[in-house]
């Protein structure tokens, strides 16, 4: 009895997890607020979800992407005591922020301003 307890286990974490999950297709178009936004995002399942290593900067404390198509997603930066929550960005300009010598200057350079997440208040 003990073996088979032990041996169904992992079938029900995946049963929970894809209950408690929905596709990044079902994500809306606007948000009230970042808070709604970024559990909405946590939530989904995505194609695409990578994050880099952002230990050598000063400024960024994290870096992920999430895309339902592979071409355009979320990026979700740590920075600052914040988190920031950019729509719409292509996945050049993530492989680009992946490989900067400076996440801070490429992001000051290619993506602030440009793909921001505007709740609908």
């Amino acid at each position: 009895m003990y073996i088979l307890r032990i041996a169904l286990l992992p079938l029900f974490v995946i049963i929970i997890q894809s209950c408690s999950s929905q596709p990044c297709s079902e994500l809306p178009e606007k948000y009230r607020s970042y808070e709604e936004a970024a559990s909405k995002i946590a939530k989904a399942t995505f194609k695409v979800s990578e994050s880099v290593n952002t230990r050598k900067s000063s400024w960024i404390r994290s870096a992920k992407y999430k895309s339902c198509d592979g071409e355009t997603g979320f990026l979700l930066i740590g920075a600052g005591g914040k988190d920031y929550i950019h729509k719409n960005v292509p996945i050049n300009i993530w492989k680009g922020f992946c490989k900067a010598s400076s996440f801070g200057s490429y992001y000051n350079a290619y993506i602030k301003y440009r793909y921001r997440l505007v709740p609908d208040l």
